[in-house]
């Protein structure tokens, strides 16, 4: 990431991906009803991601798959963490902390 990206604020992000997702659309050669229309959402709500003025994630999805970037939210989803699952199955977990024995009020 370069460092002015690092920099942004929250409304130049949403303004950045605001115009990826209408140049987009404008390669695709699409208006705004037709998108709007094949991601099953409102022409004001895809003016308001394309603006950056304020959109919700699930108009932010439907809109990529719609365009067919389905990749990009495979790139933001696909954390590689650990699993809670794996975790208890892999046997007793190490303890990280030493816990005093409570005080008995008497």
């Amino acid at each position: 990431m370069r460092i002015r990206e690092a920099q942004l604020s929250s409304q130049e992000w949403e303004e950045k991906v605001g115009a990826q997702f209408r140049a987009l659309r404008i390669a695709a050669n699409l208006d705004q009803a037709q998108l709007a229309a094949r991601a099953s959402i409102s022409v004001g709500a895809l003016r308001n991601l394309e603006r950056g003025t304020g959109s919700t994630l699930k108009t932010l999805v439907q809109v990529t798959r719609a365009l067919g970037h389905e990749d990009w939210l495979e790139s933001i989803s696909s954390a590689a963490g650990i699993s809670p699952i794996d975790i208890l199955r892999s046997g007793p977990v190490r303890r990280s902390r030493v816990y005093r024995a409570r005080r008995s009020e008497a």
